[in-house]
Formats: structure tokens, sequence, C-alpha cells
């Protein structure tokens, strides 16, 4: 097992690198806008269950080859990045059905559904994938052995932190959606801002990242 101080110093590095806003807050604060809150609370979970995943690929070795590999990293990259702008592109044709969906009080997807859209993404997510591959390896433990099973508990910290910090994320922008909601105007304009959000992360985690 990971001794307490590489474990308290991952748990730093995860907190520095999911606190500052990038992709998975802004993807987060698009669902938010477009759905609400309780389908963007299941879409972090389903991004921090994806997030794990990548854990558990980096563990066992699978993760070098986007490491090594251009056509792996790239192909990780594209299909994480069209996958958000296909869910932007979504909420923003759709902008105008959420006012009767809301007035009528039935969710727009099922449970499962946005959870496997926070799974793509979160599973997808290259720069994570490079997140772990550069730091799990430097807070194991040599001396105690069993270096996969360090690492799948050490990488257990980043999803629950990210969790919890997403999942603020989500409830700030939840709360002010439902201002917008009093109006179909206003609510057909802030499902289309959080579509475009979307939207837009994706088009810059394609533009970033490149690796030569």
């Amino acid at each position: 097992m990971p001794t307490m101080t590489h474990l308290l110093t991952f748990a730093l590095i995860s907190f520095l690198v999911i606190v500052i806003p990038g992709p998975s807050v802004l993807f987060t604060v698009g669902r938010a806008l477009t759905v609400g809150r309780r389908e963007a609370l299941l879409t972090v979970a389903g991004n921090a269950m994806g997030a794990y995943i990548q854990i558990i690929a980096v563990a066992l070795g699978a993760g070098t080859l986007v490491q090594t590999s251009l056509l792996a990293f790239n192909a990780v990259k594209w299909a994480g990045a069209a996958y958000l702008v296909f869910l932007g592109i979504q909420a923003i044709r759709h902008r105008r059905r959420m006012s009767e969906m809301l007035a009528a009080g039935h969710p727009s997807a099922r449970p499962g559904r946005v959870m496997a859209d926070g799974f793509v993404v979160g599973v997808t997510n290259p720069k994570t994938i490079v997140f772990f591959l550069a730091a799990l390896p430097q807070v194991v433990d040599p001396a105690s052995g069993h270096a996969v099973t360090q690492m799948l508990a050490l990488g257990s910290v980043f999803p629950a932190i990210a969790l919890l910090s997403d999942s603020v994320w989500a409830l700030l922008a939840g709360t002010a959606r439902n201002w917008f909601a009093q109006s179909p105007r206003r609510m057909a304009a802030i499902g289309g801002a959080g579509g475009l959000a979307m939207v837009s992360v994706g088009v810059t985690l394609a533009a970033t990242g490149r690796r030569e």
C-alpha cells in the first residue's frame, strides 16, 4: 500500500490540477446549463468513473501506448473532442424543447444515458492520461512493492476529488439555470450557450495538446 506521504502528495497535485477550470469543469457547467443540476451531477459521476478507467489502464501499462504513440494519442483526443462537439450540437438543436420538458417535469434523458455521456468524455480525455502517466509513477514507493496496487489506490484519490469539485460547479451552474428557466426565451438562450460551451471545449481539445 502507498505511504501516507505519497498519498498526500498525489492528492495535493490532483487538487491543483482539478480546481483550475478546464475541459471537465466547462463540460459540467455546460451540462448543468442545458439539462439541469441532476443531470450535471450524474455527468460528473460518469466522468469520474471514466477517469478511473484511465488510471487502471495506466497502472496496467496500457496507457504507455498513448504516451509513446502519436497515432494512439490523437485517436483518443479526437474521439473525446468529437463526442463533446456532438453533445454541444445536440444541446443547441434542442434548446427550445427544454422549457417544455421542464414544465412537464420530465428529465431530458435517462440517468444511465447521462452518466454514459460523462463516462465517454472522462475515459477519452488524453490530458488526464498524460497527467496520470507523469504523476502516478513519481509517487509510488518502489520499496513497498506491488506498484500496480499502489497506483490503483493512489489513483482513486483523483476521481474522488474531481467528484466533489465538479459537483460544486454543477450545483452553482444549475442554480443559475433556475432563474433562466422562468422564461422560455431565456431558457432557450442558456441552452444554446451551454451547447456552445461544450462545442468550444471539444474544438479546444482537438486543437491543443498536439505532439510531434
